[in-house]
């Protein structure tokens, strides 16, 4: 197992490297509606929500998007969260990673305007990708929440949100569990959205959620960082 990062309990959120991904690049639009009022809080609620797509094998398609992504997010009640992100939701996901939080603590979050989840990656290597790192230090709105390690391999219960939720673009609910088994930890509840994608360099992106209907409400963004 690779060496634990030797992370702070607090990152700032406000850092130049962070600010630069919340506002446009030189010749980028960022668009003002990329907020998920709606969408965070059918989350918060959890209402039951039917899918309506099919099982099936969902096609490979590794690279994301130079402008947009699909991301869900998934888990018990009472467990741990999972993030996904998929160039499209007919895809196999390029990057699984189940967050050092549980489900409670990122609805509580979800209570103020704004949520931003920050991954740092440490690396001494300069051959992979940014979103193929493998350890990452994981801050929610500037706190420390612990560590993650992307999966090499989807198990069971994540093949099985993948498959029902294929071709599903936006939507968040309770999904039937795998073998329709009771849980200790709960329903299995997941959110479901389309995020923009900013590009600061080869070591710094974010997805911001783009909410379909525009409406004013909390903004959630996810910041992808690397430091060697």
């Amino acid at each position: 197992m690779p060496p634990p990062l030797q992370s702070s309990l607090y990152f700032p959120m406000d850092n130049p490297t962070i600010l630069s991904l919340l506002h446009p690049t030189p010749g980028e639009k960022h668009k003002n509606s990329s907020n998920g009022g709606a969408l965070l809080r059918l989350f918060k609620l959890f209402p039951m929500l039917t899918s309506g797509c099919k099982m099936g094998k969902p096609r490979r398609k590794p690279l994301l998007n130079h402008t947009a992504a699909t991301c869900t997010i998934f888990g018990y009640r009472k467990g741990r969260v999972f993030l996904a992100i998929q160039a499209d939701p007919n895809c196999v996901p390029m990057l699984v990673i189940e967050l050092p939080m549980l489900t409670s603590v990122l609805q509580k979050e979800m209570e103020s305007d704004v949520v931003r989840i920050a991954l740092e990656s440490e690396t001494k290597t300069h051959k992979k990708k940014l979103l193929e790192e493998f350890v990452w230090a994981v801050y929610c709105n500037g706190r420390n929440m612990g560590h993650s390690i992307r999966k090499k391999h989807l198990c069971d219960d994540e093949l099985h949100v993948t498959q029902l939720l294929r071709g599903v673009s936006t939507g968040a609910g309770v999904l039937p569990t795998l073998n329709h088994k009771e849980s200790s930890d709960g329903e299995l509840t997941y959110m479901r959205a389309r995020f923009e994608r900013v590009v600061g360099s080869k070591d710094s992106e974010a997805l911001h959620m783009i909410n379909p209907d525009g409406a004013p409400g909390p903004k959630l963004s996810i910041f992808f960082l690397r430091s060697y």
